[in-house]
Formats: C-alpha cells, structure tokens, sequence
C-alpha cells in the first residue's frame, strides 16, 4: 500500500474511533442519569469493556467485519459504552460484507436494543419507545450509508474492470490490425516482387548459358542471375518478418512464407548471411570505394545463433548503405562485439558530412525504420543518430537467446 492508501486508512481509523467514543459516552451518560450505577467499580468495568470494543473495532474490523459486529453486539449487554463501537461494526458489515450478512447483525442490534430498553425500570412508555425509535434510527441512518458506499464501490470497480477491458480490446484490434496489414503487404509482395524477380533470374540464366552470346554479356547475366536470387532470399526474409506473429520472434526467421515464395530454391543456393560474413561485406564495401574499418571483437562469430548474426549482418549493411548515401567518402567504422550482459553489441560511425544541412531523399529513413521493426521482433534496441563529437552513429543491441 502507498503513502497516500495509508494516509487516507489512518483517517477512516480515526474517524471511526472518535465516532464509537463520542456514542459510547453519550450513551453511557443518558444510562447513568436513567439508572446509575451503584458503586464506581460496575463504572469503570462499563469503561473498561468500552475501550476494549473500540480497539477491537479498530484492529479487526476489516478482516472479520461479522465476527466483530456480533462479538460488539453481545458486549452492548454488558457495557452501555460499547454502543458507539457496536453501531460502527454494523457499518462497517454494511460496507464490506454482502446483504443477507447485513440484514442479520442488523436484525440482532435492533433486537438487543428493544430487549435493553424494555429491562429499564423508571422508563414511562413513551419514554421507552422515543428511546428505541432514535436508535433504530440511527442504526438504519448507518446501514444505508454503508450500502452506498459499498455501491460507490463496486461502481468504481466495475468501472475500472471496463475501462480495462476495454484498454485490452483495444490493443488486440490495434494488434490484429497490423498483423492484417502485414499479411496484405507480404502478399502483395509475393504476388507482384516474387513473380518478377523469378522472371529476371530465368531471362538471366537463359542469357548466361546462352553459347552465342558474348562472354561479356554471359558474365553480366550471370551476376544478374545471382542478384535475382539473393533478392528472393531478401524477399523471403521481409516477407517471413511481416508475417510473424507479435510474441513470436522466431517467425521472423523463415516462419510462415507465402506459397511459391521459396519455389525454385535448392541446395545450390546461397545460405542466409551470418557473422562470418561480414568480412567479405566489408571487403564489397571497399572494393565499391568506401572506408571501412571492422573492428570485430567477438570471440567465435560462428557460434552466434544464425539468427542473431543474420540480423547483425543486415544492420551493418544498413550503416553502410546510408554511410554511402549521406556521407560519401567518408571513414566507416564498424564494431561487433559481445557486451558484458552477453548481448551481441553492433556499432556503425561516420562522420557527418561537412556542409549546409540537406534535404533526405525521397524515402530516407525506411531503411532505419526496417532496422528498428527487426530489433523490436527480437527484443533488442536500436539508436541512431549525430553524436556530440560530430559523428552519425547507428547503434544496436540483439539480445542472446534464453
């Protein structure tokens, strides 16, 4: 419980002890002017099992609302200053207990007070039934405004239950939502990129193997043949990705493909990147006149779960590509290297460019909005951004698999 539900219990505690104080010694006071007692000894019992219902009242009251109200009802028979404590448990059962529980400590109060006015001698009849009229009263002034705060209650729960049910709903449909718009995209992909892409390949191959054609022209086919089939291999991985299901990482990872996407595939074909390829990633990199620096720290590439280096390899291609776009010429470093948590940490810094800020191409930033939908999948971050020393920096973390 917080400060604020302690303070707020501290004062409801000593609101309903100063009630029970002030009834009990009104009542106490109105006994002793119709029937005092003999000797200070039965007044100081009288007090004495006064206090005890009011600490009982307050220590209790709220674990064993029932049991107290009737133990403190009995007590009004032996001590006319337990009255206030008796009429504040009865309250409290109005509160927290259902209505039969209600009605009956109800029905036993109303009882022993019409007993215990009828036993006082010296009491005219009138006397008699004013007396018990304003105690009846009371009690019943005390057992509806327990029922409706009782009914405020449950009013506020329910409330609370809708308003998160109705939250939860609300996050399902947005989740279903998307999913129904990934498994649009991804067919749509299929339907359109996937026919296509096939297409080229097997123009390509036929020019490649083609004995008349030029050996140049054979060799040009033959890297357009091979681009072809690494693009099917990228589709099917984006594709795999917009169709996995939120909670389900691992779906992302040829999970669930169209049908004929991965149609014309064979062992022949080259396997999806991992770690150990970023080396021959780099050298492309420099070979197309970059400067790249890979500064590769992890102790065994090849023992990082495949789909974790495939994710890495995608990031530092990312870093490349929009070091090559935004800052041409520019010194590239990379860093891959295993954190002290045991993530796999990825890191790709240039500086900026020098110059007057300059307006994206069209379409910039997709590439890092992709990077972003592939770390969130796996549970990792990713930040990117101009440092304070006048570098871009794409950072990544891929957490290690449980």
């Amino acid at each position: 419980m917080n400060l604020r539900g302690s303070l707020r219990r501290l004062v409801r505690d000593v609101g309903v002890l100063a009630f029970a104080v002030a009834v009990g010694a009104l009542t106490l006071t109105g006994a002793q002017e119709t029937y005092p007692y003999p000797q200070d000894l039965f007044l100081a019992r009288d007090l004495l099992i006064g206090a005890a219902a009011c600490l009982v009242l307050v220590v209790f009251r709220r674990r064993h609302p029932v049991r107290v109200a009737l133990v403190l009802t009995l007590g009004t028979l032996f001590a006319s200053s337990s009255w206030g404590a008796a009429a504040m448990a009865v309250f409290t059962v109005a509160v927290h207990c259902a209505w039969p529980a209600t009605a009956a400590v109800t029905g036993l109060n109303a009882t022993i007070i019409t007993f215990t006015f009828t036993q006082i001698d010296g009491m005219t009849r009138q006397e008699r039934t004013e007396a018990i009229t304003v105690f009846l009263l009371g009690y019943a002034v005390l057992v509806v405004t327990g029922l409706l705060v009782r009914s405020r209650r449950q009013l506020i729960d329910s409330l609370r239950e809708r308003a998160r049910q109705a939250e939860e709903g609300q996050r399902l449909r947005i989740e279903e939502a998307r999913h129904l718009e990934r498994e649009r995209i991804a067919r749509e992909m299929h339907d359109v990129l996937a026919h296509r892409i096939s297409l080229l390949a097997v123009h390509a191959g036929a020019l490649e193997f083609h004995a008349d054609a030029p050996a140049e022209q054979r060799e040009a086919a033959g890297i357009i043949r091979r681009s072809a089939y690494e693009a099917m291999e990228d589709l099917r991985e984006v594709i795999g990705m917009l169709r996995a299901v939120p909670g389900r990482p691992d779906a992302a990872d040829g999970g669930p493909v169209p049908e004929g996407a991965a149609a014309g595939r064979g062992d022949a074909e080259r396997p999806q990147p991992a770690l150990t390829d970023l080396p021959a990633l780099i050298e492309e990199s420099r070979r197309a006149g970059a400067h790249v620096t890979l500064q590769d720290r992890v102790p065994e590439p090849g023992a990082v779960p495949p789909r974790i280096g495939r994710h890495a390899y995608r990031i530092v291609q990312e870093g490349l590509t929009n070091a090559r776009k935004h800052a041409p010429g520019a010194r590239v470093r990379v860093t891959v290297e295993i954190a002290d948590s045991g993530d796999l940490a990825i890191e790709v810094a240039n500086p900026l460019p020098p110059g007057p800020a300059f307006d994206p191409l069209p379409g910039a930033g997709a590439g890092l909005l992709g990077l972003r939908e592939r770390v969130d999948m796996l549970g990792g971050t990713l930040e990117h951004g101009p440092t304070l020393d006048g570098r871009f920096r794409l950072r990544a973390r891929l957490p290690r698999p449980e």
